[in-house]
């Protein structure tokens, strides 16, 4: 009897402390969505490029501004002064033959350094005074914020009709980007035609080009760890209840915006860092801005920021990511 009494209080101390954890998760969640339910104000309208030639300091256009550019290419960049060198001079190279081609193309190229500690800000300046500060521009944060943060501060001071975010480490093709482009436009004249306004152009019309490693998927899952397969599994089942189905590859460091998407989705976006782009997902669906997945090259870099540790943080953002919409406590702006 004593002993049926003991396991009783037993079970009743671990119930108790189950349920004591539970809340205490719970209200942890909570509040800090409730805290991030203003994470999203505009970066200040007076913040500046430095022209490393001149020392003047040139003012950060606004997305919110006409597009005086065809394309802007976002990098964002912590602790990059190793495989940033190769990637930019693949991305230049790229981009002036197009232009000697095309005497129409125009680009910039958008770099943010989000709160390196090595030589990445030298790096990129070097660049800037290669190739002049109307095509290379280079944002400091001063502190390291996240990835989401540094793309989205690119994209909010950005001047093209198209936007590219890609990695640092170039993983992708840089030529990829005409992929998304064509089936961009191919969406835009549908959509352009549907609404018989021809007053429009592509970057008034909300799409986003999502490259995707899905097809390599097959191939990654023979060559990796059980438990790093087991890993992205599960990362991709919450991806799924969080942002719903209709993206793969949600985490490719290859997207494209109109700039009218760039506007909607930037100016909202909470996340700092890994799963922001699982809220562009969620994003996207409730804008009801159309989304395409293309497959692109894609190149495993040593030197991949993201690890194990990772997994935790991205979880943690998603749940967080979910509270604070299904609450209503993260209100969308349109």
């Amino acid at each position: 009897m004593a002993e049926g009494m003991l396991l009783w209080t037993l079970v009743e101390l671990l119930g108790g402390g189950a349920l004591l954890l539970f809340v205490a998760l719970a209200s942890l969640i909570f509040v800090e969505a409730y805290r991030r339910r203003f994470n999203n104000p505009h970066v200040e309208d007076r913040a500046t490029f430095e022209d490393p030639n001149s020392l003047k300091l040139v003012p950060c256009p606004s997305i919110f501004d006409p597009a005086e550019k065809y394309i802007s290419l976002i990098i964002p960049a912590f602790n990059e002064e190793q495989r940033l060198p190769a990637a930019l001079d693949e991305t230049m190279s790229y981009l002036q033959k197009r232009g000697q081609k095309d005497k129409s193309f125009s680009y910039e190229v958008v770099i943010v350094d989000d709160g390196s500690v090595d030589g990445t800000k030298n790096v990129a300046y070097d660049f800037v005074k290669k190739y002049k500060v109307e095509n290379v521009r280079v944002l400091v944060l001063g502190r390291n914020h996240g990835k989401g943060e540094a793309i989205r501060n690119g994209m909010l001071h950005s001047r093209g009709e198209l936007l590219l975010m890609l990695d640092a480490d170039g993983a992708t093709k840089v030529d990829d980007l005409e992929k998304l482009e064509i089936q961009m436009c191919a969406v835009a004249k549908k959509e352009l035609h549907a609404a018989c306004n021809s007053s429009l152009g592509l970057p008034d019309v909300p799409i986003v080009a999502f490259g995707s490693r899905a097809h390599l998927e097959e191939e990654a899952l023979a060559t990796r760890k059980w438990y790093r397969n087991f890993l992205m599994k599960g990362f991709h089942l919450v991806v799924l209840l969080a942002a719903g189905p209709g993206i793969r590859d949600t985490q490719c460091g290859f997207k494209m915006f109109t700039r009218a998407a760039a506007r909607k989705l930037f100016a909202n976006v909470r996340l700092k860092r890994w799963c922001f782009d699982v809220e562009l997902v969620y994003l996207c669906k409730w804008f009801g801005i159309p989304m395409i997945e293309i497959s692109v090259t894609w190149l495993e870099i040593p030197g991949s920021k993201v690890n194990l540790l990772s997994i935790p943080n991205m979880l943690w953002e998603l749940v967080l990511m979910s509270v604070g919409y299904r609450t209503g406590m993260w209100k969308i702006g349109v």
